[in-house]
C-alpha cells in the first residue's frame, strides 16, 4: 500500500505578471527564493479543494485579518483597560491594577471553566489534556477528579471557549485574579463564574464603548502592521475579475480608520482604501449575522449616518451596517459556493458561516508563521519521536505474544506435573519445556526493558519538543500525540488557511488549491 499523504499545503508557481507592491522591503522580496520556492511561512494549506477561477466574490473580515495588529501592545491595552474597569466601576481589589500582562501563557484554543476557576486545553475527541488553575498546573490525578467523570461540552454556559486573539487577555486576567485571590490576598472561597463574567463584560464594555478602539485610533502606528504586500494582493484579485468586500463586526468610525491606514494612497489606481471593494459590510454582529434576517443599513460615508429607504441592492463602493447573510445572498445574486469569505475568527467568521451557507472559507492564523518555523526545526527530532511510536508499536506486539506463549508453556508444565502420561515422564521432556519457558522469560524482560528505555526517550524528546512551543500549553495545534480541539476545528470548517492575506499575492488568482489525499490508518501500511 501507499505510505501517508504529504503536508497539507500548495506550492505554486511563481505568478511572474503579479503586480508587486510599490515600495517592497525586505521583507517582500525574500518571499520568493529562485524558481518555484516559496517561503514556507508564507503557503496556503488545504483542507477541502477550492477553485479560484470559480470564486466570484471574496469577503474580508477587518480586524486580525485585513488588520493585523501589533498583537503584544493590543493585549496588553485590553488587559489594562479591562483591570481598571474591574477595580473603578465593580469594587474590585486595587492591588489587580499591579499585575502586568504576560503574552506567553495563554494561547487560542483554551477553555475557560467558570465553575472551577480552570483553564484548559483538550484534543479533537474532547479529552482533557492539560489544565491550570491560576499559573499551576493541576497534577494528573487532579485533572482526572475533575474531568473524567463527565463529558466536556464547551455549549454548555459553564466554559468558555478562546478562540479568538482578542479574547486572551481576558483568559489571563482571569488566571491572575484567582492566584492573587488565593495566594497573595487570602480570599477564602472565589466566586469564579461571577469573576470571569465580570471580566468578560468588562473588556465588552471597552470595546463597546469606543474606549479601547480611541487609543488605537489616535496612535494606529503602535497597534497595527500595515502590510506592504495587501495592496497588491487585493488589486491581484480585482484585476482577475472578483468582486471584493468588507464584513467586520466593526462600526464606521474605526472601520475607516483603520483601513485608511492600511490603503489610503498606496496604489496609484486606488486613492482611497475603499476604492479597493465593490461594497462594505459594518456593525455585522457575527456570528448573529449568519443566523438572523435583520436588514441592512446604508450609511453615508461622509457622515456615517444612516440613509432612509430599504436597501434593494448594493451600490458600487456603498457602505452598509448590520444585514444577515441570507439577505446579502440576495442582493449578492450569486450562488454561495462563488463566495469565498476570510475571517480569522474560527466560530465568528469560519464555522458559523460554514454551518449557515455555502460560502467556501479561509482561515487566517497569525499563530502560524511560529508555528511552521518550529516544526521545520524539530523536524529531526520530530521524525525520531515517530520512529519511537513505531517502535513501541512493534515492542508492544512482540511482548503480548510471548506472553501468550508463556501461558500456554505455563498450563503444559503444569499439566504435565500434575498428571503425567507415560511419555511426559521422561525427565528430558519436562526439562526442555522448562527450559523453553526460562528462554522466553529472559526474551520477555529484555523486551520489557527495552519498552520502558523507548518510553522514556520518547517521552523526553516530546517534552523538548513541547518545551519549544508555548511553555505552558504547547502547540496550539496539537495535545500530546492528538491534533488539539482548535486544530480539529481549523481542518473541519476551513476549506483553506494561512497566516495572512497578503499570502494569496503568491498565488494565481485561477489557483486550484487540491487537498491531500485522506489516508485511513490501515492503507498507511
Amino acid at each position: 500500500m501507499h505510505g501517508p499523504a504529504r503536508p497539507s499545503d500548495v506550492i505554486p508557481l511563481r505568478d511572474h505578471a503579479a503586480p508587486q507592491a510599490p515600495s517592497p522591503d525586505a521583507a517582500s522580496t525574500d518571499l520568493f527564493d529562485a524558481g518555484t520556492s516559496l517561503d514556507p511561512t508564507r503557503r496556503i494549506f488545504v483542507n477541502r479543494n477550492l477553485r479560484l477561477d470559480q470564486i466570484h466574490l471574496v469577503g474580508f473580515d477587518m480586524d486580525y485579518t485585513l488588520a493585523r495588529y501589533v498583537k503584544r501592545a493590543m493585549e496588553a491595552l485590553s488587559f489594562r483597560l479591562t483591570a481598571e474597569r474591574l477595580v473603578e466601576r465593580l469594587g474590585y481589589p486595587e492591588e489587580i491594577l499591579r499585575l502586568e500582562y504576560d503574552p506567553s501563557f495563554v494561547i487560542r484554543g483554551l477553555a475557560v471553566d467558570k465553575r472551577l476557576g480552570n483553564i484548559l486545553k483538550m484534543d479533537g475527541h474532547n479529552h482533557v489534556g492539560r489544565v491550570h488553575h491560576g499559573r499551576r498546573a493541576l497534577t494528573r490525578d487532579e485533572r482526572k477528579n475533575a474531568y473524567r467523570s463527565a463529558k466536556v461540552r464547551l455549549s454548555a454556559s459553564r466554559y468558555h471557549w478562546i478562540d479568538t486573539l482578542f479574547a486572551l487577555p481576558e483568559a489571563q486576567l482571569f488566571a491572575d485574579i484567582i492566584d492573587l485571590y488565593e495566594t497573595e490576598l487570602g480570599v477564602g472561597r472565589v466566586a469564579y463564574w461571577k469573576l470571569f463574567d465580570d471580566i468578560r463584560n468588562s473588556i465588552d464594555e471597552c470595546h463597546r464603548d469606543g474606549t479601547l478602539k480611541a487609543i488605537v485610533k489616535a496612535d494606529l502606528g503602535s497597534f497595527i502592521h500595515a502590510d506592504p504586500l495587501l495592496p497588491s494582493t487585493l488589486h491581484k484579485l480585482r484585476s482577475a475579475g472578483k468582486r471584493l468586500f468588507v464584513l467586520t463586526n466593526s462600526y464606521w468610525d474605526y472601520t475607516d480608520a483603520v483601513m485608511s491606514f492600511l490603503l489610503d494612497g498606496k496604489l496609484g489606481d486606488y486613492p482611497r482604501w475603499i476604492n479597493f471593494f465593490d461594497f462594505v459590510v459594518v456593525g455585522a454582529e457575527k456570528p448573529k449575522f449568519f443566523q438572523t434576517h435583520n436588514p441592512f443599513l446604508r450609511l453615508n460615508p461622509l457622515t456615517g449616518e444612516a440613509m432612509n429607504g430599504p436597501v434593494t441592492r448594493l451600490e458600487p463602493r456603498g457602505v452598509y451596517q448590520g444585514g444577515s447573510i441570507g439577505r446579502l445572498d440576495k442582493l449578492i445574486g450569486d450562488a454561495g459556493e462563488h463566495v469565498l469569505y476570510v475571517g480569522d475568527h474560527i466560530y465568528g467568521d469560519i464555522i458559523r458561516s460554514k454551518r449557515s451557507s455555502l460560502w467556501r472559507t479561509a482561515l487566517i492564523l497569525e499563530e502560524l508563521e511560529d508555528e511552521i518555523l518550529l516544526a521545520r526545526t524539530l523536524d529531526r527530532t520530530q521524525a525520531d519521536v515517530i520512529a519511537l511510536e513505531e517502535h513501541r508499536t512493534l515492542l508492544d506486539h512482540e511482548i503480548t505474544h510471548l506472553k501468550l506463549r508463556l501461558g500456554g508453556l505455563d498450563a503444559a508444565l503444569s499439566d504435565a506435573k500434575a498428571d503425567p502420561s507415560p511419555e511426559d515422564r521422561e525427565p528430558p521432556k519436562v526439562e526442555e519445556l522448562a527450559d523453553t519457558r526460562r528462554k522466553l522469560r529472559m526474551s520477555l524482560d529484555r523486551k520489557r526493558r527495552d519498552l520502558r528505555a523507548t518510553v522514556a526517550r520518547r517521552d523526553q524528546l516530546a517534552a523538548e519538543i513541547e518545551r519549544h512551543y508555548n511553555p505552558y500549553w504547547g502547540s496550539s495545534f496539537k495535545e500530546g500525540r492528538e491534533v488539539s480541539r482548535f486544530g480539529a476545528q481549523v481542518e473541519d470548517y476551513a476549506c483553506v488557511y494561512t497566516s495572512r492575506v497578503s499570502n494569496f499575492l503568491c498565488y494565481s488568482p485561477q489557483q486550484y488549491f487540491r487537498a491531500p489525499r485522506h489516508w485511513m490508518s490501515h492503507e498507511k501500511i
